[in-house]
């Protein structure tokens, strides 16, 4: 079947149709990563957003359900150059055909997927239409992309109550977690499978209590910590600061999520209550975005942002350089900083925007990059170690 992409300013681009047999209009980004869709596609940071893929097969691993980084794909739609129906992989599950039907999420192949990058890089981002309705008319649909607004994401895409994961308590022997766990996910910590230095960490944080305030969370976050020996407990993301506070946390995690960070209001409020006290907070991504806020920083909307696994962002304390995994299209304002409040920690090497802060007299860094990769390198995991340090007593620059 037939499948077209209308983009705002009029481009159209004729394909053919996957997924779900459905129209949808929604802001259309692209991503750079050359494997990783999976983690792509369940990664909340999407709710909202039509993903572009630039590398050109999709889909030749199919789908393994153990590497979902949430419980469902989140965005609107997928568009790919070529879509592989029949994957190689013992542990592939279904194929994203299968995968993106079975939650009702549309998509199209077939299109040139650089082509449209080239677009949204020269043009920056813009809505767009999947439909395969082949009688369409630009006259009446152009003016339906114009008046897009994604609006609030955040409260779609957040867990529905407080849940907890015991760390080291619930890794059992072979990396899985163990059946006392509460989260209902037993992937969760499929990551681990082996028991090997490079994925179980040694368990710096055993016993550490971290609040996790889920944006749009991925499960690499939490994972990350509880990998640590951390006992991690998840929060839904209009939690009152009060609650969190009052079940006494050595730290605070704020996480990644969808939408434009000042769309968030009530949340920067609590996220301001929670700045005031002095438990030691690590924030990513939106969680950044929304520090920055609640401590009278600005953000704008970037022209077409960052979202891949090869970002190199350069630490300003050390000088060095990492490689890192990024899906954002809003960033921090570094003319508006106060320095009394929070200086710039990382930049992002190719365009100079800011990736990170560190708060002046306060135990706080955030940083815009993923550090929980997945997909992406895994070159500022440290900073799990750091923030675990920060709530063991040492230095957030240690």
């Amino acid at each position: 079947m037939k499948a077209f992409l209308i983009l705002e300013d009029g481009t159209v681009f004729e394909g053919i149709h996957i997924g779900a047999e459905k129209e949808i209009i929604s802001e259309i980004v692209f991503n750079t990563s050359m494997a990783g869709y999976l983690e792509v596609l369940t990664d909340p940071s999407y709710a909202g957003q039509a993903v572009c893929m630039t590398y050109p097969l999709i889909g030749n691993y199919g789908i393994c359900r153990e590497d979902c980084e949430s419980r469902r794909p989140w965005p609107d739609g997928f568009i790919v150059r070529e879509l592989s129906r029949m994957p190689s992989n013992f542990r592939s599950d279904c194929t994203i055909q299968e995968y993106l039907e079975s939650y009702g999420v549309p998509g199209i192949a077939g299109i040139d997927t650089r082509a449209l990058t080239k677009i949204l890089r020269e043009k920056g981002t813009m809505n767009g239409m999947i439909t395969t309705n082949a009688d369409y008319r630009l006259e009446e649909i152009l003016p339906r992309l114009s008046v897009l607004v994604t609006g609030k994401v955040v409260e779609k895409v957040t867990c529905e109550n407080k849940y907890e994961i015991k760390g080291a308590k619930d890794l059992a022997e072979n990396g899985q977690v163990s059946g006392s766990t509460v989260f209902n996910k037993e992937s969760f910590l499929a990551g681990a499978r082996e028991k090997k230095p490079s994925l179980v960490k040694q368990l710096n944080g055993a016993g550490s209590k971290v609040a996790l305030l889920d944006l749009g969370a991925k499960d690499n976050i939490a994972r990350s910590l509880a990998m640590r020996g951390c006992d991690v407990t998840i929060y839904p993301a209009l939690t009152p600061a009060e609650e969190i506070i009052g079940d006494k946390p050595d730290g605070i995690m704020l996480s990644n999520g969808p939408g434009d960070p000042k769309e968030c209001e009530s949340i920067i409020a609590e996220i301001r209550k929670l700045y005031e006290t002095d438990i030691p907070i690590f924030a990513i991504c939106l969680g950044h975005q929304l520090m920055a806020l609640a401590t009278g920083a600005d953000t704008f909307k970037m022209k077409y942002g960052h979202r891949g696994g090869n970002h190199p962002v350069k630490d300003l304390t050390t000088g060095r350089v990492y490689i890192s995994s990024q899906n954002h299209g809003y960033v921090v304002d570094m003319d508006k900083l106060d320095p009394q409040v929070a200086v710039p920690a990382f930049i992002n090497v190719n365009d100079g925007t800011n990736e990170g802060l560190s708060y002046t007299g306060k135990n706080i860094f955030t940083v815009q990059f993923h550090p929980e990769a997945c997909p992406g390198p895994q070159d500022s995991g440290f900073l799990f170690d750091r923030f675990i340090t920060m709530m063991n007593g040492g230095n957030k620059d240690a």
